[in-house]
């Protein structure tokens, strides 16, 4: 199967390579629900040591970057509590944290989750966290740039391995919100 983006030789549809992703994002991938086929996410599988969005983009061309995006998980607190939430934006962005996500999470305070919190809540690897296969009960915030995106490739939950998926499958996935304006 040829990739929708780049030139990634050994591109499978995800359902087929379940073997190969941590098991929440393949139990997402089994699951799968949404408007766009399970069997257009697609898997590459990619080297760990380029896993880092500028690493992969210098590696692989320039031209990804403008198709590729970032999840990252933040914490806002208030009245003592913390409620634990995942952002998706465009590589060439950064998540609002203190603007965007501290105001839907109705919080005093937001910041980016620290790297162990991140790791053990998803049960994701560290720069390889995807919005598929969150836990239950998430928010999920989206900026609308990510959702209008032919094709986005993003982590797998893993360091080895990419999902490219269409951007409008964003907006099916569970506890999703799409915003204007998350990425700035």
């Amino acid at each position: 199967m040829r990739a929708p983006l780049g030139d990634f030789a050994d591109a499978r549809p995800a359902p087929d390579c379940l073997d190969l992703l941590v098991e929440p994002v393949a139990r997402a991938v089994r699951a799968w629900q949404g408007a766009v086929p399970a069997d257009q996410l697609v898997f590459v599988d990619t080297d760990p040591a380029i896993a880092d969005t500028a690493a992969f983009v210098e590696h692989h061309g320039a031209e990804l970057l403008d198709r590729s995006a970032n999840c990252v998980v933040v914490a806002g607190k208030r009245a003592g509590g913390s409620t634990l939430a995942a952002c998706v934006v465009l590589s060439r962005t950064r998540v609002d944290v203190n603007g965007v996500v501290r105001k839907q999470l109705g919080a005093r305070k937001a910041s980016f989750a620290p790297m162990d919190t991140a790791v053990s809540e998803t049960g994701m690897e560290y720069g390889g966290i995807t919005p598929i296969g969150l836990p239950d009960g998430w928010p999920l915030f989206v900026d609308s740039a990510v959702v209008d995106t032919e094709w986005v490739l993003i982590g797998s939950g893993r360091r080895r391995g990419k999902l490219i998926v269409p951007g409008k499958a964003f907006a099916d996935l569970p506890g999703v919100v799409v915003l204007e304006s998350l990425g700035i």
